[in-house]
């Protein structure tokens, strides 16, 4: 008993030493916090001084206010790109004294090939020349540099780029375009820059948190990760942190916009800054297609009668466009149809669509291997980076307009369909289903499907529709588009920058 009792009195003892130990540490961590928190302090405030004298060295030679757009794959030729010419015109058209700077990744072209690229992509030419800050390290947003933590690496990356492009030239305002939120504090506290962002897509959401709770494999959630709960619940925990941070990063902005109602709910849960925030709808080029007369189907021959009825797809080849879905359903809608006038034969699924890297080239090359794999080689044609004038003269031959990426924040591309006069069939979910494929006057204005089965039969049943019955649907879906012309755009774009431009002048 008296063993156990000096036993006890040991190990209190211990313990008493321990708490001592402990408390006696407090103080030097404290002083050690508060001189380190010190020299971070003095480290941004003296990286800030040096970037504020380059800023000033600038304003003594050209007294202009300048505004830089950051947006590494500005030669691309998707939607987000065309929300950088347009805004650029707009602003140009606006402010003409004021200039713009393109902090871009590209290498390999000058800033006059991109600008040539975007007149021809998107019939955009811009009043007043740009000048392009052209960044060496674009390699660190790239996605496959990360082949796990991807999103995180991505962000980390984004933040060395954006330093890259903060000490090649400060500007008055930053504009961040293409969604890197974590360049934002760089600009702001370390460069003493206002701040802006046009968001297309947050880089993390309550939709993706679903996807890995519910173990849905997808092209963001591996199986193996899917297939086990506890790789699962890591990665749920992760994408909470991740959510955090990036919420910190995004609230930063002075002024945020967004490009739909699905993106501006994630954004508003992720960043709270619900007076900043506004949704401006993408530019669509819908002028572009409203000269074609849609009676076209109807005069003469129908369109029933056609020798050939095609499906087009416009959108870049990234792996969330899910291009692999569109080839399958077409597989399954040619296993629907027979020979003959009308059957498979008469059947054409046109794939259109930016690359932007290799990692894009090399997908284009999987899908034309998946098209070998189903015996659909034929009836599937890939055009790339295609310029306008082919883009439209697609669309307006085009029967169906197809679309298939899940919770699509907006959907330029759908858009674009409707304008020319196609019957959209477009994901059931994201922005097509909440701001564009929605009734207008009551009328319908195109097709939703979320699986190869659904999609095939959407497009049978549009198929098997009368020439009378598809011209009330495209002209339902012509008639609604007006709300994403570029004329729109300018509007919207203009009235939410106000109060940043205003400062500059």
């Amino acid at each position: 008993m008296a063993g156990h009792d000096h036993h006890h009195d040991y190990l209190s003892l211990c313990l008493c030493d321990l708490i001592r130990l402990l408390w006696s540490m407090v103080l030097p961590c404290v002083y050690l916090s508060l001189v380190l928190a010190l020299l971070l302090f003095l480290l941004v405030m003296g990286v800030r001084i040096w970037l504020q004298k380059s800023r000033k060295a600038r304003l003594a030679q050209n007294s202009s206010p300048t505004v830089a757009f950051f947006h590494p794959y500005c030669n691309a030729g998707g939607g987000g790109e065309r929300v950088l010419w347009c805004a650029l015109r707009a602003l140009q058209n606006r402010y003409p004294n004021v200039l713009f700077v393109v902090y871009s990744g590209d290498q390999g072209v000058t800033g006059e090939q991109i600008l040539e690229g975007a007149q021809q992509r998107f019939n955009i030419r811009l009043p007043h020349p740009v000048t392009f800050i052209f960044l060496k390290n674009r390699l660190l947003v790239e996605a496959s540099s990360y082949p796990h933590f991807t999103l995180l690496g991505q962000s980390m990356g984004s933040m060395f780029l954006g330093w890259e492009a903060l000490t090649a030239f400060v500007p008055d305002l930053y504009m961040d375009s293409m969604g890197y939120a974590f360049t934002l504090p760089i600009f702001r506290y370390l460069g003493g820059c206002r701040v802006g962002s046009y968001v297309h897509y947050p880089t993390v959401s309550t939709d993706m948190l679903s996807v890995v709770r519910e173990r849905n494999p997808r092209f963001n959630n591996a199986d193996y990760i899917s297939a086990n709960p506890l790789l699962s619940m890591a990665k749920v925990m992760y994408y909470c942190a991740f959510a955090l941070i990036y919420g910190l990063a995004g609230s930063c902005s002075d002024v945020v916009m967004v490009n739909s109602t699905w993106t501006l709910g994630h954004i508003l849960a992720l960043w709270r800054a619900p007076s900043r925030t506004g949704v401006v709808y993408p530019p669509c080029d819908v002028r572009s297609f409203l000269n074609i007369p849609l009676e076209d189907e109807v005069e003469g021959e129908g369109l029933d009668d056609r020798k050939c009825h095609s499906i087009v797809s416009v959108g870049q080849f990234r792996p969330e466009k899910d291009h692999r879905l569109q080839i399958r359903a077409f597989r399954k809608l040619l296993d629907r149809k027979g020979v003959g006038p009308g059957g498979r034969d008469s059947l054409r699924l046109v794939l259109i669509g930016g690359c932007r890297n290799q990692e894009d080239d090399d997908r284009v090359l999987m899908l034309r291997g998946l098209c070998q794999e189903l015996g659909v080689t034929e009836r599937v044609e890939f055009k790339l980076n295609v310029p306008f004038d082919e883009l439209k003269r697609e669309l307006v031959d085009a029967t169906i307009g197809l679309h298939t990426m899940w919770n699509e924040h907006f959907g330029i591309g759908v858009v674009e369909c409707m304008a020319a006069g196609t019957v959209i069939l477009a994901h059931k979910s994201g922005g097509p289903k909440l701001d564009i494929v929605v009734p207008y006057e009551g009328g319908q204005t195109g097709f939703l499907a979320d699986s190869e089965d659904s999609y095939a039969t959407a497009m049978e049943t549009i198929l098997a529709l009368s020439p009378s019955a598809r011209l009330e649907i495209r002209r339902n879906a012509r008639r609604s588009v007006d709300r994403f012309s570029d004329q729109e755009f300018d509007t919207s774009f203009l009235s939410s920058m106000e109060s940043l431009m205003g400062k500059l002048e």
